[in-house]
């Protein structure tokens, strides 16, 4: 109804007190009098107690009431669809102040968990309720251990910190491509980690805390690009539908040995996997594994008998890296059949200082490469006109790339 459009006068059922003799603005009988009413008397304005939640502006007589604000909604943020008590989400979120007290912390993935049943709580609980099936035990654990975790690392000071550019840089791309085929969503957030870019592995890898945080802030500038903080969109339930609030990982091994493992790396590789694991539940959508020698099939073909059917369904398998183009799109850097740019110029990287590895500290430019397998099962470079170089970086183990999709009890775990 337009705010200028009269509309019947509404009686109300709050007892306001009323006087006799005077004049009402209601439609209703006004009280009878043993005195007629003077035909010159002045009509007084009356005062009207308003409908709650429903303001009107004081009248005089036989002027409409009038709106001066739309009816109220309870939220004018997302809502959560309404779920039951004997929902999974509405139990774990009975949970949460236990967990809070316990843990003495309460962030996750750059969310503040409260009491309030919040839009933003649900989407945190429904990510660990997923990742362990509905299970509200397994999910209430992870939760609690997670929050304990985060307390103690702080990842999100990891962003911020400036790491070494000798050990560190190169290793690692966040980027974001539009248009990915098959991808419910209109933008997705790859991760590219180069594993071939490592000169000195005990450098890189021997602080094992020092390579962590790095790994970890770049980790965590992934998942801030996934937009939790302004989410709109809740995820579905357990088994009913993909969440859109996850990322895409690269793993390259171009110019990584399979038959040589450094024991640094080593270690370094295991304590990631077990963090990711543990820690990031339900941030990795598909996980692809490029320039890896077709010798080393039978180590994926292992892995599937390790991991749950889901995971499983998430990993690919490239033997060229110009190939992912094929499963990304043409978004995807050039180093990898794309037409997006190089990988330097388009993804974001941690922060670093020092000197650099290249000559005159600048870091050189990638040659047109293209992958071949060598005898000891290393993917190598061979240098071709008009395709540029397969960026490689750091090494970490053989496809031990399951940085974080093993299974957590019952909770599926996300990737490195």
């Amino acid at each position: 109804m337009s705010s200028e459009e009269p509309r019947p006068t509404e009686t109300t059922n709050e007892a306001a007190p009323q006087e006799p003799q005077e004049v009402s603005n209601s439609t209703s009988e006004a009280p009878k009098s043993d005195e007629p009413i003077s035909q010159t008397a002045e009509a007084k304005p009356t005062t009207e107690t308003p409908e709650i939640g429903r303001p009107r502006r004081s009248t005089q007589i036989g002027e409409p009431k009038t709106l001066e604000a739309p009816p109220f909604t309870p939220s004018s943020g997302p809502v959560w669809p309404e779920i039951d008590s004997s929902h999974p989400l509405f139990k774990l979120e009975s949970e949460l102040k236990s967990i809070l007290d316990e843990a003495k912390y309460d962030e996750v993935y750059g969310i503040k968990l409260d009491l309030s049943g919040e839009f933003h709580n649900k989407l945190i609980l429904q990510k660990f309720l997923r990742a362990n099936a509905n299970s509200i035990e397994n999910a209430k654990k992870q939760l609690l251990e997670t929050l304990k975790w985060r307390k103690m690392f702080q990842p999100l000071k990891c962003v911020e910190e400036v790491h070494s550019r000798t050990r560190f840089e190169g290793l690692g791309y966040v980027t974001e491509l539009e248009d990915i085929p098959n991808s419910p969503n209109e933008k997705d957030v790859v991760t590219f980690n180069i594993y071939g870019a490592v000169k000195d592995h005990k450098l890189t890898f021997g602080d094992l805390d020092g390579f962590l945080r790095w790994r970890v802030g770049l980790m965590e500038l992934g998942i801030e690009k996934l937009g939790l903080k302004t989410a709109k969109e809740p995820i579905p339930d357990y088994g009913k539908g993909p969440d859109p609030y996850q990322g895409v990982q690269v793993h390259d091994y171009l110019n990584v040995s399979f038959l040589r493992q450094d024991p640094n790396t080593k270690a370094a590789t295991k304590k990631t996997v077990d963090v990711f694991k543990l820690y990031y539940p339900e941030t990795l959508s598909r996980k692809f594994f490029v320039n890896v020698p077709r010798i080393m099939g039978w180590v994926f073909e292992g892995l599937k008998l390790v991991l749950s059917k889901e995971t499983v369904q998430k990993f690919t398998v490239l033997t060229y890296g110009k190939d992912l183009a094929g499963e990304l799109g043409q978004g995807v850097p050039e180093e990898y059949g794309g037409k997006g740019g190089s990988l330097q110029s388009i993804g974001q990287t941690m922060k670093t200082e020092g000197p650099s590895e290249a000559v005159g500290g600048e870091v050189k430019s990638p040659k047109a490469t293209e992958s071949k397998e060598g005898a000891d099962g290393e993917v190598k470079n061979e240098k071709i006109d008009g395709v540029k170089d397969e960026q490689a970086e750091e090494p970490k183990e053989v496809p031990e790339a399951n940085p974080a999709e093993t299974k957590h009890g019952d909770a599926k775990s996300d990737a490195k």
